[in-house]
């Protein structure tokens, strides 16, 4: 028989322990954009503890809706509207009222799955539960940089809390939740190719886009700076100086996205024809 011991309520309580097994339905939530080379294996990993998978697509090119499908996932289609905005699109076509939340690069560990196993969700006194996410590239756990234990909530109850309405880099508001000591497997990035590849292709462009859209400056030497601070606060600050290699390449990986983010964010200002041939109408 499993004990559970409650520590008075904090925004982020360490959970430790369990009580009996949970009977409570869970709604496995994914946004989705040409992700055919992930989809199956994610909704299979939220069928370990979900009895529903619901998938909201942003009218994928590849295989991917065909294939979330077949793996069991309802799915969705929406045009992106941003990180946050998007994933709660999810939320009014979820059975359940608890959900858990990942990315198609995400699975559930083995150590998550049985702690949701022996959660009671329905006497519980939390919203949400955050969990560590465990950021690999390649084959290879990346620690430093603050890549682990990266807490994030991704269970929680869709009547009290949901994603902020951010465009990028959404997040759970930590309102009433508690940490669980179990991991998210997050395959963040395959390869050195690709960690600088997404930043240059979409995550500085999407960053730059929203900057100027809510008015910021950047001037000449703005992209030095912060690109120069990225690198400095990571390496040194955040403990890449100790991750070997991948320490390294992962510190000039963030500081090229910021240099390139207040490059891009000056180009849009000093540069009306760079400007116009934007598509202001998508952050992607």
């Amino acid at each position: 028989m499993f004990i559970i011991s409650f520590t008075p309520l904090t925004p982020f309580t360490l959970f430790t322990s369990f009580t009996h097994s949970s009977n409570m339905r869970i709604t496995g939530i994914i946004t989705t954009l040409n992700e055919e080379r992930n989809i199956t294996a994610c909704v299979q990993s939220l069928l370990r503890v979900c009895d529903e998978v619901v998938v909201t697509d942003s009218y994928s090119k590849d295989r991917t809706v065909e294939l979330a499908k077949a793996a069991g996932a309802k799915v969705y289609q929406h045009e992106y509207i941003g990180d946050g905005l998007q994933k709660n699109l999810a939320l009014p076509y979820c059975s359940n009222n608890w959900v858990i939340s990942i990315d198609a690069d995400e699975r559930l560990s083995d150590e998550l799955v049985d702690m949701l196993q022996h959660i009671d969700l329905e006497h519980t006194p939390y919203d949400g539960y955050a969990v560590r996410r465990r950021n690999y590239i390649g084959e290879r756990w990346v620690k430093c940089c603050r890549w682990y234990p990266d807490y994030l909530v991704r269970i929680f109850r869709k009547d009290r809390l949901q994603f902020a309405g951010l465009k990028q880099h959404a997040f759970v508001p930590e309102q009433n939740t508690c940490r669980l000591k179990a991991d998210l497997i997050h395959y963040r990035y395959h390869n050195y190719d690709e960690l600088f590849a997404k930043p240059e292709r979409n995550y500085s462009t999407r960053g730059a886009k929203i900057l100027y859209l809510n008015g910021k400056k950047a001037n000449t030497l703005s992209p030095f700076l912060h690109g120069f601070s990225a690198f400095f606060v990571n390496y040194f600050l955040r403990g890449g100086v100790f991750g070997g290699l991948d320490g390294y390449v992962l510190s000039k990986a963030i500081a090229h996205n910021s240099f390139l983010k207040y490059a891009k964010l000056r180009e849009y200002h000093k540069d009306a024809s760079v400007r116009d041939r934007e598509d202001w109408t998508s952050v992607w």
